[in-house]
């Protein structure tokens, strides 16, 4: 399956490795929940990307065998003259059949782990912004020949508490 934002390619090998079914899914809980129930069972390569975690922590829970694909290491795919969706799709499929090592697989962190860490990177991003804010102010006050005194970085609220 080659992941997208608003929409994933898949490409469904039989057991021969004949392709028994090309299309497109909407990136929906929905829609792959409606698709992959009846492959329960089945290996589902994709590449590591922005919605591989809950869709691999998904197609799990659904009974798949997830094998998601360090796409640094998939050169065959990213260094394609001939590059596109589909084929991105195939080749993951073949790929995943012939020897699912060369995907080199990832393991994506489990849901609540990724919650801590998207919460540490949203406070980290808030500091340095806010860092950034009282920087600007007060190279815009030294360019009109005056100064802010200096003050710690909790004297300047970050709410209004008016």
């Amino acid at each position: 399956m080659d992941l997208g934002d608003k929409n994933h390619v898949l490409c469904v090998l039989d057991r021969n490795g004949s392709v028994c079914y090309e299309g497109n899914i909407p990136n929906t809980k929905d829609d792959l929940v409606k698709f992959f129930t009846r492959y329960k069972g089945a290996s589902v390569a994709l590449e590591a990307a922005t919605h591989s975690p809950w869709i691999s922590r998904l197609l799990e829970e659904l009974g798949c065998q997830v094998l998601v694909g360090n796409p640094r290491k998939l050169r065959v795919i990213w260094d394609s003259d001939r590059k596109n969706d589909s084929r991105d799709a195939m080749m993951l499929a073949r790929i995943a059949r012939f020897d699912p090592d060369l995907l080199y697989p990832v393991n994506h962190r489990g849901e609540g782990a990724q919650v801590d860490l998207e919460l540490l990177q949203a406070r980290d991003m808030l500091v340095k912004t806010r860092t950034s804010l009282i920087n600007h102010v007060r190279g815009s006050v030294k360019a009109f020949g005056a100064r802010l005194r200096s003050c710690i970085f909790q004297s300047i609220p970050a709410t209004d508490s008016t």
